[in-house]
């Protein structure tokens, strides 16, 4: 009876963890996830030249490939105003260290962003241990599914929204006798505002998910705000996109589709709680 109750105690320390214990492995989850981030950003300044002038400042430029595919189809419908961007300007940079700080940012970020599916990795193996086996194959695609929407969020945000929101601020004028000039601060912050914002909204579904899951969130309630949600993306989408109709549905228009995905998978949570029980 002791031998028995001496072989099962090692087991019990080991199931059962402390929160100081969870504290530790979280530490170490997060101290990894920013060593990769940190390699990948020193990757990231390294071909300095090619992620600033191919990738940051490609959407103000008019041979950038989402300027030429608006404008190409604006000859088809002729619809003028989609050729957007078509007048270069230049960016100024009135600090010092305005550049080398700018740099570092704009590198920790691109690090930040490749790095996410192994962030996303560490979250899911830090929260796996918490969940029940039935939990456990309702969310087996969560690291895919997380990154795949991350990624075409910030697809769309950078090769759609940026360049409209870069052509409507750099042509908007109050008065002929104001020259725009633009720090290049505040261009690069606008870019990667818009294409991590985007990534982040593009979320909308997973979060509808889990919110779904723990009762906060209802279907009902979601078709109660869903001509709200719409008028919202349309007065986004008309905000930043020329005036014209495609424009603005070109925007608003993946924002009401995801609505309506995480319409569909709070449905399906509701009814897989109803089956359970």
């Amino acid at each position: 009876m002791s031998n028995k109750a001496v072989k099962k105690a090692p087991k019990q320390e080991v199931s059962e963890m402390t929160f100081w214990d969870h504290l530790d492995v979280l530490r170490f989850a997060l101290m990894r996830s920013f060593v990769v981030v940190f390699i990948l950003a020193i990757v990231a300044f390294y071909f300095t030249d090619f992620v600033y002038s191919q990738i940051i400042l490609g959407p103000k430029n008019p041979d950038f490939i989402s300027n030429q595919l608006f404008c190409r189809f604006g000859h088809l419908i002729h619809i003028n105003s989609l050729c957007i961007n078509q007048i270069d300007f230049k960016l100024n940079n009135l600090e010092m260290a305005g550049q080398f700080r700018n740099n570092l940012l704009i590198s920790f970020v691109a690090g930040l962003v490749a790095a996410m599916p192994y962030i996303l990795t560490e979250l899911w193996i830090f929260i796996r241990p918490a969940l029940t086996s039935k939990e456990r194959k309702g969310v087996s695609g969560f690291v895919f599914i997380t990154t795949f929407l991350f990624l075409i969020g910030i697809s769309f945000g950078y090769f759609i929204i940026s360049p409209l929101a870069v052509n409507f601020l750099s042509s908007w004028t109050i008065s002929p006798d104001i020259q725009n000039t633009f720090r290049l601060g505040s261009y690069i912050s606008m870019i990667v505002m818009i294409s991590l914002s985007t990534g982040l909204v593009f979320q909308l579904p997973v979060l509808i998910y889990f919110l779904a899951r723990m009762g906060i969130v209802s279907v009902q309630l979601l078709k109660t705000y869903r001509k709200h949600a719409i008028v919202v993306f349309f007065v986004l989408a008309a905000i930043i996109t020329p005036p014209d109709m495609f424009s603005q549905l070109l925007v608003a228009f993946p924002l009401i589709l995801l609505y309506e995905i995480s319409i569909r998978i709070a449905k399906r949570v509701e009814r897989n709680r109803v089956e359970e029980l």
